[in-house]
């Protein structure tokens, strides 16, 4: 009973209705309207928008994601042919200037030498060992404070100040030479 049911058929089956079908006149005007119009309904376009918006964002996303990991990977890939010239130049025996091979670290090591030396040659030329120059510089600034408006009536302590200058350089000249 049930076997020539479970048979594929082989071609096509038509179906046909005895009864016909017919359809609203709103619904074949409204067909054919759209049909006709080569744009979508603005529902339609606010869901596609959305759709591709949604795409692009998640192509962005993944796009930033691949840039990082190349930069990452990039970083990784430097640092390595760094450390190895470093290794390489040790191993070779490459030297600079002065017959020694520096390293990163000792390089910041000298520049933290040379920085602290920086500080205490400023300190040495500090105004504190010269009163005479600290005057005469106190006299010049009081001078331009109380005269806000009209700096040309203290030329006098400007003439001072850089007599002050003048006499410390070629002190200061004379004892470098001894």
């Amino acid at each position: 009973m049930g076997a020539s049911q479970s048979r594929p058929h082989e071609g096509q089956i038509i179906f046909r209705s005895e009864t016909p079908v017919q359809f609203s006149s709103n619904v074949v005007e409204q067909l054919s309207e759209r049909q006709a119009s080569p744009t979508p309904t603005p529902e339609r376009q606010a869901t596609l928008d959305e759709h591709v918006r949604t795409r692009i964002q998640d192509e962005v996303k993944q796009l930033r994601k691949a840039e990082e990991d190349v930069q990452e990977e990039i970083r990784v890939a430097l640092e390595k042919e760094n450390l190895d010239r470093e290794k390489a130049m040790v191993s070779d025996g490459q030297r600079d200037g002065a017959g020694s091979v520096k390293s990163s670290a000792v390089l910041m090591g000298d520049l933290e030498e040379i920085r602290s030396k920086i500080d205490r040659f400023q300190t040495r030329k500090s105004l504190a060992n010269y009163p005479e120059l600290r005057a005469s510089q106190e006299a010049l600034v009081s001078c331009y404070k109380s005269h806000p408006t009209s700096s040309l009536d203290c030329w006098m302590e400007v003439v001072n100040f850089k007599n002050s200058v003048a006499q410390l350089e070629k002190k200061d000249y004379f004892k470098t030479l001894q």
